[in-house]
């Protein structure tokens, strides 16, 4: 059967494209959906327990919650800034730790 040359056949291909495109999108969105219209607050996974001038500080101060069996680690966000970072669960212990800690 021959294609009319005045009609519209050449955009069937494109016109097919972009449906199975736009179906594709739709079905990615509700798969991929978080279940819940409410944004959802991040929740840190480290929290800071003590802000010290000088790495070697902070290097002493998570040496002493590393006796104590808590894990730290440490975080310079500007120059003359170190942040030492515990799991929240360890948070009450390592203030405590922090606060009797002497090498700011």
């Amino acid at each position: 059967m021959p294609i009319d040359a005045g009609s519209m056949h050449f955009l069937v291909g494109p016109g097919i494209a972009l449906l199975v495109v736009a179906m594709l999108a739709v079905f990615l969105r509700w798969a991929f959906a978080s279940g819940s219209s409410a944004p959802r607050q991040r929740e840190e996974l480290l929290t800071p327990v003590a802000t010290l001038t000088r790495r070697e500080s902070a290097l002493a101060l998570r040496a002493v919650l590393s006796d104590a069996g808590i894990r730290s680690t440490i975080r310079e966000p500007a120059a003359h800034r170190a942040d030492v970072l515990v799991f929240p669960e360890d948070l009450d212990r390592a203030r405590a730790l922090a606060l009797s800690f002497g090498g700011k």
